[in-house]
């Protein structure tokens, strides 16, 4: 019920706002420039005139701001001057001079105010007193002009309105300047929220605009809805409504129409009220107690220093005597949300005292706000660094010591992965004899990409630690029982340290003659490994590196597969097109050894591989994409 009286009083309040703001100018019918006297007084005329230094003259002169309109409309500021005077007895003829000073223009002009007073149509009024009004109109004389009147010692300063106000009242229609939205501010019951309607007669080809401020000097930040909760509504918050033209100047609809709503609306502005309170040392060495009060609208209040009790009293806050401070209207300034802040100290407090800040307004009072223990943020703060630092320099150390085993996870993870993924069988892929490091790194990234496709794949640069265990030739015999069972070849990867070493393999296995017969019937033998190995060593020496031993072991297994005629179906070759295959020096094509074989030229003819590879060989025509060499 209470809820609902004040919505009721607030929309009351609002519309006798609207209409208030109404009468903020006056509007005068207007042809000429106009010159009325009083009674007992006639033959009055205006004229221009000169500045005269006319030191005393019985006037009293007041000044005001008013619209001249021809008809109610194209409505012009103007001033409407009104003398007071108080003519001789004596006096028939006379003439008042009047003058005005536009900053804008620089210079003074004035008017010559002539009159002739009738003795006997005074002599019946008490006070002997007339009156004459000039309506004053000048092109020099506009909006928001400061315009200085002044007759003999007297002077009055005026200051108009500016387009923005005059449009805000009813002289939206009447002014030409006041091309503006009108728009009016109502309560929605249901939602507890103020909406803005803006007036649907008031139709403009540009894009509406608003924003909200808090004060009259506030910074006016633009709002996107039209709509502000209840209890954000503040006694100084003001709308700005306007058309965007671009680069035309888009004057502005500004109403400020909860600002006779104070006793209502004063509970919002202290339910957002908050104090920051911080202890601190002086210049001189003394303690003082710093605090910020941070509120929607300037608000009046006082300020104080208490003592937190303690134990059962810990509730209460015992004053300090004679710190009491009232809040100056000059200080506020307002800060990043829109808010208004106002800072202040309390110098030469007790020091060792458990100090909070007290706030007081007219009807609310808040408090206590203490200031945070800052000893124990820094010691949590400290304590938090300490813990990291202590938990990095232990990751490190568990990185150090396990190196060695998080690689050797992290490849069994990997074989378990291409093992998991590999449905379409399994692969050998043999590096060339000659430690190349971009070369070993393109048979890595086939590896990975076969892998990648779903095959199993053995990489003799993945195997390092096996080849080191097994040796080169019985690693190499245990994969080719594998490849056995898969029916999938091996890929030897064709460099010119590859060419040349099959063509002197194959020179050397025609000088030994039968000593090459041996070799190739160890390879065949399942069980002769061994001895395969001890017989070979003519054939690999000179070699820099295990994966050269497995080279050259695989090809033996090719001469001994081209003796049976299915070489070509165990064996590819891949070629590399960034590293040229064949030597210099050689003058004849592809060694004997490798002829027949299918082979394929990365990345060119990637796609080809991988329908050979995932067909199988399918006879003497295998070959799908590569060619047979």
């Amino acid at each position: 019920m209470k809820a609902m009286f004040l919505w009721w009083s607030l929309a009351i309040l609002l519309l006798i706002q609207i209409f208030a703001s109404a009468l903020e100018l006056e509007m005068l019918d207007y042809k000429s420039e106009h010159f009325t006297c009083s009674k007992g007084i006639s033959n009055c005329t205006v004229k221009a005139g000169a500045v005269v230094l006319i030191p005393e003259c019985p006037v009293d002169l007041e000044v005001q701001p008013v619209l001249c309109c021809r008809q109610g409309t194209a409505c012009r500021p103007c001033l409407h001057i009104h003398l007071d005077i108080q003519p001789r007895n004596h006096q028939t003829a006379s003439y008042v001079n009047v003058c005005y000073n536009v900053p804008e223009l620089g210079m003074d002009i004035c008017k010559i105010l002539e009159f002739t007073v009738i003795p006997a149509a005074l002599d019946g009024q008490a006070t002997s007193k007339a009156w004459l009004s000039l309506l004053l109109k000048d092109n020099a004389v506009s909006f928001n002009s400061q315009v200085t009147v002044y007759v003999c010692s007297h002077h009055s300063k005026v200051v108009l309105p500016s387009v923005d106000e005059v449009c805000s009242s009813a002289a939206q229609g009447v002014v030409e300047e006041c091309d503006i939205p009108s728009f009016s501010t109502l309560i929605d019951q249901e939602s507890h929220e103020v909406r803005l309607q803006v007036n649907k007669a008031d139709d403009s080809p540009y894009p509406l605009e608003m924003c909200l401020q808090h004060e009259d000097n506030g910074v006016c930040r633009t709002c996107k809805e039209s709509t502000v909760p209840l209890h954000s509504v503040t006694p100084c918050m003001c709308f700005q409504v306007w058309w965007n033209k671009g680069d035309e100047r888009s004057h502005r609809s500004i109403s400020c129409p909860f600002r006779n709503h104070t006793e209502l609306l004063q509970r919002n502005v202290w339910e957002n009220v908050s104090v920051s309170v911080v202890q601190g040392q002086m210049n001189s060495g003394g303690a003082m107690l710093s605090w910020n009060l941070t509120a929607p609208c300037r608000v009046e209040a006082e300020v104080w220093p208490c003592q937190k009790g303690a134990g059962l009293d810990m509730d209460r806050c015992t004053e300090l005597v004679a710190f009491r401070q009232r809040l100056s209207d000059d200080i506020w300034r307002e800060n990043s949300r829109g808010h208004w802040l106002m800072p202040g100290v309390f110098e030469d407090v007790v020091l060792g005292l458990d100090l909070c800040v007290m706030v007081k307004g007219k009807n609310s009072k808040l408090g206590p706000f203490c200031p945070i223990d800052s000893s124990w943020w820094h010691w949590r703060w400290s304590l938090l660094v300490l813990l990291s630092l202590m938990l990095a320099v232990l990751a490190a150390i568990c990185l150090y010591f396990l190196h060695g085993k998080l690689k050797r996870w992290a490849w069994e993870w990997y074989q378990k992965e291409c093992g998991r993924r590999a449905n379409r069988g399994h692969i050998v892929l043999l590096s060339p004899p000659d430690v190349d490091g971009s070369v070993s790194e393109l048979v890595c990234e086939l590896g990975s990409s076969l892998c990648a496709q779903g095959f199993s794949v053995s990489v003799d640069l993945w195997s390092r630690a096996e080849l080191c265990s097994l040796g080169p030739l019985p690693w190499l015999h245990s994969q080719l029982q594998h490849l056995d069972s898969q029916g999938i070849r091996a890929i030897l990867v064709l460099t010119q340290a590859a060419w040349e070493r099959a063509e002197d393999w194959v020179r050397q296995w025609d000088q030994q003659g039968q000593q090459g017969k041996d070799i190739v019937q160890g390879v065949e033998k399942e069980e002769g490994g061994e001895e395969g190995e001890g017989e070979d060593n003519g054939l690999l020496q000179g070699l820099s590196s295990p994966y050269a031993d497995v080279f050259s072991a695989a090809l033996s297994c090719i001469k001994a597969e081209h003796k049976l005629g299915c070489a070509g179906e165990r064996f590819l070759l891949v070629h590399f097109e960034a590293h040229s295959a064949k030597p210099p020096s050689s003058e004849r094509g592809l060694p004997e050894l490798f002829q027949g074989l299918p082979m394929f030229h990365l990345p060119s003819q990637s796609q080809g591989l991988l329908a050979e590879l995932a067909m199988g060989p399918i006879g003497p025509e295998a070959g799908i994409g590569g060619h047979r060499v």
